[in-house]
C-alpha cells in the first residue's frame, strides 16, 4: 500500500459518506439484512452478522432500526430482498476498480455503474477481469501517537494477524478473514484504541499516480460511491501525500 496512509488516501471520501447519515444507516441495513438472511439472526453464530451489528453501532444507528433490518432479512417482517454482487472495472490510467453493490435490481444499478465509469474516464469490465488484483484482508487501523508499536505488533501477531505497518501517523493491522475477530479483538482486550476495522478488499499491487490521475480518479470514485447500491468501492492507486492535499483542496 506503499509508504504512506492507505487511510489517509480515502479519508475525506469516508467523511463525506458519513456525513449523510441516513445514507450510511441505509448501507447497514441492507448488510444486516443480507447477513441474516445467509446467516440467521443470532449474531452469536453468525460472525458476518455480528460484525455489521458493531458498525452499525458505532455509526449510533437506533436499536430498532437494527432489530427490524435483522427481521427482514430472517423473514419475521416483510421487506425488500437485497442481493449482493461485485462489479469491476477500470479508471484513468489503467487503476482497477472494484465496486461492491447490494441491490433489488442488478440491471438498473450496472447500467447506473456503467454510465458513471463512462462520464469519468472509465470502463465497466467483465467479471474476474480486475478482483484477482484484490486480496479480502481484514484490516484494524491505529492511531501512531496512541500505541507503541512492539506493543501493538506482539499482541497482533500472538492472536493471528499476517503483517502490522506503518503508514504515515497510524499503524494498519492485517488479518486474514478467519483471523479478523480475534485479532481486533485482542488489540481491544489490551486498551489499545482502534480507529477503524473492517474487512476490506486490498490491492495486491497499486498503481503510484501524477496529480491530473488523482483528480480523475478521485472523481470517479466520489460518483460511484454516490449511487444509492453501491456499498464499498475499492481501487488500486496509490497517491502520494502532497498531490493528495492538492487534489483535496481542488475538489
Amino acid at each position: 500500500m506503499g509508504g504512506h496512509s492507505h487511510w489517509a488516501t480515502t479519508k475525506r471520501h469516508k467523511a463525506a459518506v458519513d456525513s449523510k447519515r441516513g445514507k450510511v444507516f441505509s448501507r447497514l441495513i441492507r448488510e444486516v439484512s443480507i447477513a441474516a438472511r445467509l446467516g440467521g439472526g443470532d449474531p452469536d453464530s453468525n460472525p458476518r452478522l455480528r460484525l455489521v451489528i458493531s458498525k452499525s453501532k458505532e455509526a449510533n444507528m437506533p436499536a430498532d432500526n437494527l432489530k427490524k433490518a435483522i427481521q427482514r432479512g430472517t423473514g419475521e417482517l416483510p421487506g425488500v430482498v437485497y442481493e449482493e454482487s461485485i462489479l469491476e472495472g477500470y479508471g484513468p490510467n489503467g487503476i482497477a476498480v472494484l465496486v461492491e453493490v447490494a441491490t433489488d435490481n442488478r440491471n438498473r444499478t450496472v447500467a447506473d455503474i456503467r454510465h458513471v465509469f463512462h462520464k469519468h474516464g472509465g470502463t465497466l469490465a467483465e467479471a474476474g477481469a480486475v478482483s484477482w488484483q484484490f486480496q479480502t484482508r481484514g484490516c484494524i487501523v491505529a492511531d501512531r501517537a496512541k500505541v507503541d508499536e512492539e506493543t501493538l505488533m506482539t499482541v497482533a501477531l500472538e492472536a493471528g494477524a499476517e503483517d502490522v505497518r506503518t503508514e504515515g501517523d497510524t499503524f494498519t493491522v492485517v488479518a486474514e478473514p478467519e483471523h479478523f475477530e480475534a485479532v481486533k479483538h485482542a488489540i481491544a482486550d489490551h486498551n489499545i484504541e482502534i480507529e477503524h476495522a473492517e474487512l476490506t478488499s486490498l490491492p495486491s499491487n497499486t498503481i503510484t499516480v501524477d496529480e491530473k490521475t488523482a483528480e480523475q480518479i478521485l472523481r470517479l470514485i466520489d460518483k460511484i460511491d454516490d449511487n444509492d447500491d453501491v456499498v464499498r468501492v475499492h481501487a488500486n492507486y496509490d497517491i502520494p501525500d502532497d498531490i493528495m492535499e492538492k487534489v483535496t483542496a481542488a475538489i
